[in-house]
């Protein structure tokens, strides 16, 4: 395997550790795999005392990074370790529910064992009757450091957000405050892998499915065999959730997955990529490329071999950096007028055979989608998603697909929660959803009556969670 401990320069590494201290002083791989058997339990070990702050994980490699013998005897999310932790919004205001932290076994692209970590959340107190309802929620991490990940910006006394420039995973605990205030246990998964691998979507698909492996074989978590689980995600997050939709059946035909919901959908990278050059987002967009670029050493052998000095400096600079500063760094440069090669360097063997892997629409889900997009989207262009739905639905799949035109990529992030959870809901609670395919146009998401009253718990939620109350327990239904 490829190191897995490249993650920017020994430079970086120490500065975020200043940064920290300050802080802390201021206060063949696409067949199926077989289903597990319920594993060995593992010791969970105690929380960290306030006010000590958690180890990055480049520093935290024994929980991270454990030994490849270690990862290789498990099974394809079997646990390897896990831990309890306090979890806080924006690093300082507690949330009270029940965390931990589970290391586990899954599988990269080319069929190599690796580790994966995800965050488990559920209500304090005992589990109500009916059946046990587990949301795994993919945030929008769009980075290439491990210190971004959703597992340490959820951390209590983790570095803030504002500093680090983990900018959705510290925000999106505002939407998942919600999935826990509905009663739901809720596992986030570090989709991107121990490379840090941003927009590797079949790698995404499959760390996402073992951590609901994972979360569903922790018995603290209290799952039961009645168990419906839900897929959420928006934008990057999106990229790990439709993958891990379309590779249910065959990487994980055991898991009991009721529906997904996702937005802003990167449905083909190359679209992105062709959007985003000379554009606003190419920042973004470069960073997408490094992190593929760790997950097929084809395409990085090929851009180490053509790009010209500034590509290579841009991509050194950005190489260990979070969602803001990527987006910052580099915005409306000409992507492919970094690589020196006649024409377009996208048409050229690497790397259109490996962005033709990113595309989504191999193999249709197996269970009922909610899709919403944007219009005009600026990053992940509409078009791709339209071609997508119909892939699906030509195939027989279920899907309700929403359309918003007074929106943008951000924006749709906050609209499109409400309607998302909404028809999740009504999944998780066993209500039947329409055979074959629907496609609206909205003017706003946000206008529609039959979500208000989820926007409403949204804000009750975070209230709640502003004064320490406890989330979930009882339940605030969408």
């Amino acid at each position: 395997m490829r190191g897995w401990k490249r993650h920017g320069s020994l430079v970086f590494v120490r500065l975020m550790v200043g940064v920290g201290l300050m802080a802390l002083i201021a206060g063949g791989p696409f067949g199926p795999v077989a289903a597990t058997a319920a594993p060995a339990s593992v010791p969970v070990a105690p929380v960290l005392p306030f006010p000590v702050p958690p180890a990055i994980p480049e520093f935290d490699t024994g929980f991270y990074l454990p030994p490849q013998a270690v990862v290789a005897a498990k099974k394809p999310g079997e646990l390897i370790a896990a831990r309890r932790v306090h979890v806080a919004a924006l690093s300082v205001i507690p949330i009270n529910v029940d965390a931990w932290q589970i290391s586990y076994r899954s599988t990269n692209t080319r069929g190599e064992p690796i580790p994966a970590v995800a965050t488990l959340l559920k209500p304090k107190g005992r589990a109500k009757p009916g059946p046990s309802k587990l949301v795994s929620w993919q945030s929008a991490e769009d980075s290439t450091a491990m210190y971004c990940a959703p597992s340490y910006a959820l951390q209590q006394a983790s570095i803030p957000g504002q500093l680090t420039g983990s900018a959705d995973s510290s925000l999106e605990v505002l939407q998942i405050t919600s999935l826990v205030g509905a009663g739901w246990s809720v596992v986030i998964p570090d989709h991107q892998g121990p490379e840090s691998a941003f927009a590797a979507g079949p790698l995404a698909g499959r760390i996402t499915l073992d951590g609901i492996r994972g979360a569903r074989n922790f018995a603290p978590l209290g799952l039961k065999d009645d168990l419906r689980v839900g897929l959420m995600g928006y934008s990057g997050g999106a990229i790990a959730t439709g993958w891990a939709a379309e590779l249910h059946s065959r990487y994980a035909p055991e898991l009991p997955i009721v529906g997904a919901a996702e937005g802003g959908v990167p449905a083909n990278i190359r679209a992105l990529v062709d959007l985003a050059d000379k554009n606003a987002a190419s920042g973004l967009i470069l960073a997408g490329i490094i992190g593929v670029s760790r997950e097929y050493p084809e395409l990085d052998r090929f851009l180490q071999r053509h790009m010209n000095p500034l590509g290579k400096a841009l991509l050194a600079s950005k190489n260990p950096l979070c969602l803001t500063y990527q987006a910052a760094l580099a915005p409306f440069v000409d992507i492919k007028g970094l690589v020196n090669v006649p024409g377009d360097p996208l048409d050229y063997p690497t790397p259109r055979k490996v962005l033709g892997k990113l595309k989504m629409g191999s193999d249709t889900p197996d269970f009922p989608m909610f899709i919403y997009q944007s219009n005009p989207d600026w990053i992940a262009p509409v078009g791709p998603v339209n071609e997508l739905v119909r892939t699906y639905c030509a195939d027989g799949a279920s899907v309700r697909y929403v359309r918003d035109h007074f929106s943008e990529h951000i924006t749709l992030a906050v609209e499109g929660f409400a309607p998302a959870i909404v028809w999740l809901r009504d999944r998780l609670d066993g209500r039947p959803t329409q055979t074959g395919c629907t496609t609206s146009d909205q003017g706003s998401m946000a206008l529609d009556p039959a979500t208000w009253r989820a926007f409403v718990n949204l804000v009750g939620n975070n209230l709640a969670l502003a004064i320490n109350q406890r989330l979930g327990n009882p339940p605030r239904v969408p």
